[in-house]
């Protein structure tokens, strides 16, 4: 299986979600089965059917983060020397050429692109324009809008 980046704050984010799903939802969803059963007859309990349904959502859940935290490959954007370009968990600052408006981004794995954040997916058209850029440098990114140039302002690992 192939290696997943992730910044460390994305793989304390999973860790969180799977110690939720494990200790708290698991439990829940146990206890509502237990109870629905209870009820006596299941094949018209609609109460067993959504618990059912929610187990099996949350056993898939735990499988795939699991899957993810085992091939993830845990990077610290803070420990990175680059030399100044834009590798993945850079945070880059843009200026685009056609209106000036600036904006920040930093370059994160897939779980934890967030864009009102200013986290793009590793994968994204911007992030594959910038990738081994550096400062300075103009970047071309095909948007739905049309091709739009970004000169990169700054380049920084924190």
């Amino acid at each position: 299986m192939a290696t997943i980046p992730i910044t460390k704050r994305g793989a304390e984010k999973l860790k969180a979600e799977l110690h939720r799903l494990k200790t708290v939802d698991r439990p829940a969803v146990i206890n509502a089965i237990a109870e629905a059963r209870a009820q006596g007859d299941l094949s018209e309990n609609a109460e067993y059917d959504a618990a059912k349904d929610r187990q099996g959502f949350i056993e898939g859940r735990i499988q795939e983060v699991e899957g993810k935290l085992s091939a993830a490959q845990i990077i610290d954007p803070a420990s990175i020397d680059a030399g100044g370009k834009v590798v993945f968990g850079a945070t880059v600052e843009l200026e685009e050429e056609s209106t000036g408006e600036s904006v920040t981004y930093q370059i994160v794995g897939e779980d934890e692109a967030d864009l009102k954040l200013g986290l793009i997916n590793v994968g994204s058209p911007i992030a594959r324009a910038l990738i081994g850029k550096e400062e300075g440098d103009t970047a071309e990114v095909q948007a739905p809008g049309g091709l739009k140039r970004y000169e990169i302002v700054a380049v920084s690992y924190r």
